[in-house]
């Protein structure tokens, strides 16, 4: 039954990653039809699309009542995502950091961190709790489009006009629906076999949450940011990984947490702490010369081994 049960794990996870990219690609090409600005897609459908594989597993693991799967993919992809993913970016190639993203992006990952460190004290993520993370991520979405929608607006909707008549209405919405129903299809597979796992195994379903699931819905950030960076695009490559981790606490778990309340059992503290100390650390990085050199790529990518082994000693 094991066998069976990791089959449909790696089935869901497909299904999830597959789902994820048509509908992203579905909603840019309707978007593009609509004559909506590419700096505003990159911005929103592009972004929340990378973080569709985390928002539909935490959503049907917090309503099926498994709500450590929901808070540990969380958790555990912002660790995979700062620790791995830029940790081996950096190897890859040396990450060339902007002031923007020093002072704007960085500071944004590490406030919302701290929100969620401060919020799980008490064990819990209410109602309340929620709607706080969610109008966060609001405000986040409001300055971050505001604040970029003049960069080259009319250069885009030039483009995006005479695109626009070439691109048909309904195989956008087509590639929508079947990403959508491949996302709720797979998250819920993928859900219901880590859980039945991690009882068989006798491992908790946070551990299962921070290692497997964040693991799995990490990919397709894992596989945008190593190419970004073999290709030069530094910014992209750290720009995926910051903006999925403030999408993660802040629209993921607010999403979730308005939904369905949720306790907190397995989620250690350690956990939280490694979550905001990563992102410290790629701060302070990034701080000292606006460049992730391939030794501090290195050094993420040790404390990420070392993470790992102690969560499954």
């Amino acid at each position: 039954m094991l066998i069976l049960e990791i089959i449909l794990i790696v089935a869901g996870i497909a299904a999830v990653l597959y789902g994820a990219d048509f509908m992203t690609n579905g909603a840019v090409a309707l978007a593009k039809r609509m004559q909506i600005p590419e700096i505003v897609i990159g911005l929103t459908i592009v972004a929340i699309g990378t973080s569709a594989p985390e928002l539909f597993v935490s959503i049907v693991s917090a309503i099926n009542g498994t709500p450590d799967l929901a808070v540990g993919n969380v958790v555990g992809s912002n660790i995979f995502n700062t620790l791995l993913i830029a940790g081996a970016s950096a190897v890859v190639a040396p990450i060339i950091i902007t002031k923007e993203t020093v002072w704007r992006s960085l500071p944004i990952a590490a406030i919302a961190s701290s929100m969620l460190i401060v919020f799980c004290l008490d064990k819990s993520i209410s109602r309340t709790d929620a709607v706080l993370l969610f109008a966060g991520f609001l405000a986040f979405m409001f300055y971050t489009v505001r604040s970029a929608k003049n960069a080259d607006q009319a250069e885009s909707e030039n483009k995006d006009k005479q695109a626009s008549g070439n691109i048909s209405i309904w195989k956008p919405i087509g590639l929508i629906v079947l990403g959508l129903a491949l996302l709720i299809i797979g998250s819920n597979v993928f859900v219901d076999n880590a859980s039945k796992l991690a009882a068989a195994l006798g491992v908790s379903e946070a551990v299962i949450g921070l290692t497997i699931v964040a693991g799995g819905t990490s990919l397709p950030e894992l596989a945008t940011s190593v190419v970004a960076a073999h290709k030069g695009q530094s910014a992209m490559a750290i720009g995926n990984v910051l903006g999925s981790n403030i999408f993660n606490i802040l629209m993921i778990l607010g999403i979730a947490g308005i939904i369905k309340p949720m306790n907190i059992v397995g989620i250690t503290t350690i956990d939280l702490s490694v979550m905001l100390i990563s992102i410290i650390i790629l701060w302070l990085f990034s701080f000292t010369k606006l460049k992730v050199q391939r030794w501090e790529g290195a050094v993420l990518l040790i404390i990420f081994a070392g993470y790992m082994a102690w969560l499954l000693h």
